[in-house]
C-alpha cells in the first residue's frame, strides 16, 4: 500500500471540511427555510436610504421580493460551528488528525463569525418586526458595537499576538507599531460593511464571498496555516450550500447575520495572514460597490442633490438601466474572480513563492 504524503493529508482535510459543510448545510437548508416560511422570518423592504430620504427606486425594483425568508446566514454560521464541534469530537476520539479550532489559527476568525453574526440576526430581526425608522438597528448602535468588536480583536492581535506590522508584497514588512490597532478595526469595519453593502441581489455576496475565501484559502496554505485553510473550506462549503438556494429567484436571503459576519471574518483572515495588502484585489467588487455609495452621498451633499448613478450601490444602478438581475451577478462573479487570482498570484508572488 503506498503511503499517504503529507500533502495528500492537506488536500483530504481541506477539501474534506468543504465538502461536510457543503453536505450539511444543503442537507438543513430546506428544513431550515421551511421553518423561516413557518414564523414567517420574511425581508421587509426599506423605505428610506442612507441618506435619510425615501427610497422610491429601490422600492420600485424591489417590491417584489418583500417578504422572502431572510437571516439565512444563520445556515452558513451554524454549519460552520457543527463541522468545527464535529473535527473536535474526532479529534479527541482519534479518529481525526486535526481539529478545526485552533487557538492560533481559527480561534478569532470563528470568534468574529459568531459574534458579528449575533449582531446581525439582530439587525434581522429588528427589520423583520418592523422597527426603527431604517426598519433595523440604527446605523450609530450597530456601528458601535462593530466597533467595539473589532476593537477587541485588534487589542489581542496587537497585544496578545504580537502583531504590530504590514506585509507589502514584493518589498517586505513594515512594523507601524499601535497604528495596528486603528487599521485592523478600519479593516474589519470596512469589510463587514462592504459585503453587507454588495449583499443586494439573488446570489451576489454569496457567490463572491466563496471566491474571496478560497482566494485567501490559498494564501493561508502557502503560509503553512493548514487549520486556518480549512476554515476557509468551511465556510466555502457551506455558502456554496446556501447559495444553491439563493441564486434567481432566491429562495430566502443571507440577512445582516450572514453578510455582516463573512464581511467581517474575511477581514480578520487577512490581518491573520498577513495579506491586507491584496485584499482590495481578493474582495474588489466590495471594494467598487462601498466607493459607488460614498461617491453618491458625497455627490449630493455637496452638488446640491444630484447624483452621479440612478442609485447606489453600482449593482442598482445597473439594474435601473434595464440589466437582468442574474446578468449583473454573473458579470460582477466573473470580475471578481478574475481580480481574486491576480491578488492571489501577486500574495504569493510577494512572499517569494
Amino acid at each position: 500500500m503506498f503511503p499517504i504524503t503529507d500533502t495528500a493529508r492537506h488536500l483530504i482535510l481541506i477539501f474534506g471540511s468543504f465538502g461536510l459543510a457543503f453536505v450539511v448545510a444543503l442537507a438543513l437548508a430546506k428544513p431550515f427555510i421551511t421553518l423561516l416560511h413557518k414564523y414567517k422570518i420574511g425581508k421587509q423592504i426599506r423605505e428610506l436610504g442612507m441618506d435619510g430620504r425615501k427610497a422610491e427606486l429601490f422600492n420600485q425594483l424591489h417590491q417584489k421580493k418583500s417578504g422572502t425568508p431572510t437571516m439565512g446566514g444563520i445556515l452558513i454560521w451554524a454549519t460552520a460551528i457543527i463541522v468545527i464541534g464535529f473535527s473536535i469530537i474526532l479529534n479527541k476520539l482519534g479518529y481525526f488528525e486535526h481539529s478545526l479550532w485552533n487557538r492560533s489559527e481559527t480561534f478569532l476568525p470563528v470568534f468574529t463569525l459568531i459574534t458579528v453574526a449575533i449582531l446581525g440576526a439582530l439587525d434581522d430581526y429588528f427589520n423583520i418586526r418592523g422597527w426603527g425608522t431604517s426598519k433595523g438597528i440604527n446605523v450609530k448602535p450597530k456601528l458601535f458595537w462593530l466597533t467595539l468588536f473589532a476593537g477587541l480583536g485588534a487589542w489581542w492581535f496587537y497585544a496578545k499576538l504580537g502583531y504590530d506590522a504590514i506585509h507589502l508584497p514584493g518589498i517586505g514588512d513594515f512594523e507601524i507599531g499601535w497604528w495596528y490597532i486603528p487599521l485592523f478595526v478600519f479593516i474589519i469595519m470596512a469589510s463587514a460593511n462592504a459585503v453587507n453593502i454588495t449583499d443586494g441581489l439573488d446570489g451576489l455576496a454569496g457567490g463572491l464571498s466563496i471566491i474571496a475565501f478560497t482566494g485567501f484559502g490559498c494564501i493561508a496554505y502557502a503560509k503553512g496555516l493548514l487549520i486556518l485553510t480549512a476554515f476557509c473550506g468551511v465556510i466555502g462549503g457551506a455558502t456554496l450550500a446556501f447559495l444553491w438556494f439563493n441564486i434567481q429567484p432566491a429562495k430566502f436571503y443571507m440577512g445582516d447575520t450572514g453578510a455582516l459576519a463573512l464581511g467581517a471574518t474575511l477581514g480578520v483572515i487577512a490581518m491573520l495572514t498577513n495579506s491586507v495588502a491584496v485584499l482590495p484585489f481578493i474582495g474588489f467588487i466590495f471594494v467598487i460597490e462601498t466607493l459607488s455609495v460614498i461617491i453618491q452621498m458625497t455627490s449630493k451633499k455637496l452638488r446640491n442633490g444630484k447624483k452621479i448613478f440612478k442609485i447606489a450601490p453600482i449593482h442598482h444602478h445597473f439594474e435601473a438601466i434595464g440589466w437582468p438581475e442574474a446578468q449583473i451577478v454573473m458579470r460582477f462573479w466573473m470580475i471578481g474572480g478574475i481580480m481574486t487570482l491576480l491578488g492571489v498570484i501577486i500574495g504569493l508572488i510577494g512572499m517569494g513563492i
